[in-house]
């Protein structure tokens, strides 16, 4: 594979069909209006199972992608923050994760939304799941792609995201949506296509 045909893989950008599927509460807007401090749990990612490739390894893999997909959703947020398209501030990644790691978040240990908040300090959390076909990241989906020959036009991705109130324990908006795109997608290029299209429905925005 030569250099131009590499660029043009990892530049194919998702494409979003139009099945969005969203829930509101009917105290949605002035929930998330009260709210002064939210923060973005690490996401769930799921990796379809293949027969080559070690359990740990794959894990280690999803790992990863939701370390990816956790600071870009911060950073796309953060950035519509500065543009005052949302109002609400958001805890930065790395002191989101020190306090779950304090309270045992990584230790396989279950935690309700709003038992999350406490732990975190805040008043809501954006919590999300990611069902992928491959891997997203470029090392990742390579990898798979030279082991097992998994070098298909499209990774099938179900994403789910959600907002919860601390104080009244309550899902406040549901977002889930199903995305294509090719192997050589980054993580950054399927949250912005995703959090263009979910934004513009969050109860935070402007």
């Amino acid at each position: 594979m030569n250099k131009t045909t590499t660029v043009l893989l990892l530049a194919i950008a998702f494409l979003l069909s139009n099945c969005a599927k969203i829930y509101y509460s009917p105290d949605a807007r002035s929930r998330a209006s009260s709210h002064q401090l939210i923060a973005i749990a690490p996401p769930k990612v799921s990796i379809a199972a293949r027969k080559k490739v070690d359990a740990e390894a794959m894990k280690e893999q999803q790992k990863t992608e939701s370390t990816n997909f956790q600071k870009e959703m911060y950073s796309w947020l953060l950035k519509r923050k500065m543009q005052n398209r949302i109002l609400v501030e958001i805890q930065d990644v790395e002191t989101t994760n020190a306090k779950l790691k304090k309270a045992g978040y990584f230790d396989d240990n279950p935690m309700a939304p709003n038992e999350i908040c406490e732990a975190l300090g805040v008043d809501g959390v954006i919590t999300s799941n990611y069902s992928l076909t491959k891997p997203m990241s470029e090392g990742g989906a390579i990898a798979l792609g030279l082991l097992v020959g998994v070098w298909g036009a499209t990774n099938n991705t179900t994403v789910t995201l959600e907002i919860h109130d601390k104080e009244t324990k309550k899902l406040l908006w549901n977002y889930n949506h199903k995305v294509s795109g090719s192997v050589g997608s980054s993580p950054a290029q399927l949250v912005d296509n995703l959090m263009r299209n979910a934004s513009k429905k969050m109860p935070y925005s402007n």
